[in-house]
């Protein structure tokens, strides 16, 4: 073999070794956020959304909805944001639909704001950090699903969004093992793709 073939060949395999070194601390990254439940008084209790049926939340995110409720229950922060646009084919949003589904649970309308044009997590967040900074509101509490946190963690970061993670524990992802590592193994490449674009200058408006 050829000097510069075996050369070649080294460097491959090292970029290869680079790649799972990446991918597996990442992965072990995803599985450590979310264990991390870092709710503390803070300003405003952010919902991220999830799907909804004809007006009712789906199973997910009637558990990020009740982990929020429990939270603004024990005064955990004043304001509520209700986060998610609307899906192909909805009549509704998914921000309004975890409005009415805290209303009917004791929360006032006062208490919420809606952020409901995002269509992903990104721009959500991005709409949510807006919104915070027009209301002058300072840290809020992140709540999804264990396998999302990390991800919020960095796009909280790129919105320059102060925010700590508490992730539901009643998810039915949570519960069903194998879907639970589908999620998991998407989030660990989802994340360092979206750590090299929180690297990515972003407009504020």
């Amino acid at each position: 073999m050829e000097p510069s073939s075996w050369s070649v060949r080294r460097l491959a395999l090292g970029g290869v070794r680079l790649l799972v070194a990446a991918w597996l601390l990442s992965l072990a990254g995803v599985l450590v956020w979310g264990m991390r439940d870092g709710a503390r008084p803070s300003d405003a209790i952010v919902v991220l959304g999830a799907a909804q049926y004809d007006g009712r939340p789906s199973p997910v995110l009637k558990a990020r909805l009740d982990h929020a409720l429990a939270l603004w229950k024990r005064g955990m922060a004043p304001h509520m944001i209700l986060t998610g646009g609307r899906g192909a084919g909805d009549t509704t949003t998914e921000a309004a639909v975890g409005r009415a589904y805290m209303l009917r649970h004791g929360v006032p309308d006062s208490a919420m704001l809606l952020e409901n044009a995002g269509r992903s997590t990104s721009e959500s967040l991005g709409s949510v950090a807006r919104l915070t900074s027009a209301r002058q509101l300072g840290e809020v509490i992140l709540v999804s699903d264990p396998f999302h946190m990390m991800r919020l963690q960095i796009l909280a970061w790129r919105y320059q969004l102060r925010a700590v993670p508490s992730p539901t524990k009643t998810s039915p992802i949570s519960a069903n093992r194998m879907e639970s590592i589908g999620y998991i193994l998407s989030e660990s490449v989802k994340v360092p793709l979206t750590a090299i674009l929180a690297l990515v200058p972003h407009s504020s408006t």
